[in-house]
């Protein structure tokens, strides 16, 4: 099974397929999403991470130079050393995030899954986070595959994004449409 070709546009597009197209080649298509994964920990976690990836100032050897004991470190496939080297000799670094997204955006095609977007007011349990999977995979027909934040201002429940779906059954909307609904 193949991704589409052209599936994922726009130049991290363009660099996500290619990666892809080599990964399923090599086998090693998991292997570059949790290196992938761990690299976008990295650029939302770490300053000089971020620094490194997105600053226009660093020249094409002082990114491949800081990238390589990186890349060692986490135990990096060859195929996703290789492509951030090509990256960053190619001015492209600061493109990585979005590369990533395209790439994770793939991989759930590939396996049936829709990705979700999901902001709750706390973290959720390995129980409850179970339970919005089977929810969600009865209601869309496909495994759903969730990313996760907190957002304390929700004071409870949930936002749910999925393609251009979004349910909000947070506290804060329904608080605020009680207040819109005793102004009227």
């Amino acid at each position: 099974m193949t991704a589409e070709k052209g599936h994922e546009t726009g130049l991290a597009g363009r660099y996500a397929n290619a990666v892809f197209e080599l990964a399923q080649d090599q086998g090693a298509i998991d292997r570059v999403a949790a290196n992938f994964a761990t690299l976008k920990r990295l650029i939302d976690t770490t300053p000089d991470f971020a620094m490194l990836v997105r600053s226009p100032l660093l020249t094409r050897e002082d990114q491949a130079k800081a990238l390589k004991p990186l890349l060692a470190k986490i135990e990096a496939a060859p195929l996703t050393t290789n492509f951030l080297l090509l990256l960053a000799q190619k001015r492209r670094l600061s493109a990585l995030g979005a590369i990533i997204a395209s790439y994770t955006h793939l991989l759930a095609k590939l396996k049936g899954e829709v990705e979700a977007q999901v902001t709750s007011a706390r973290p959720l349990s390995e129980r409850e986070t179970a339970e919005l999977k089977a929810v969600l995979k009865a209601k869309l027909g496909r495994d759903p595959r969730l990313h996760t934040k907190v957002d304390p201002a929700l004071l409870g429940g949930l936002i749910v994004k999925v393609g251009s779906r979004m349910i909000d059954s947070s506290l804060a909307t329904k608080l605020a449409g009680i207040r819109a609904a005793m102004r009227g």
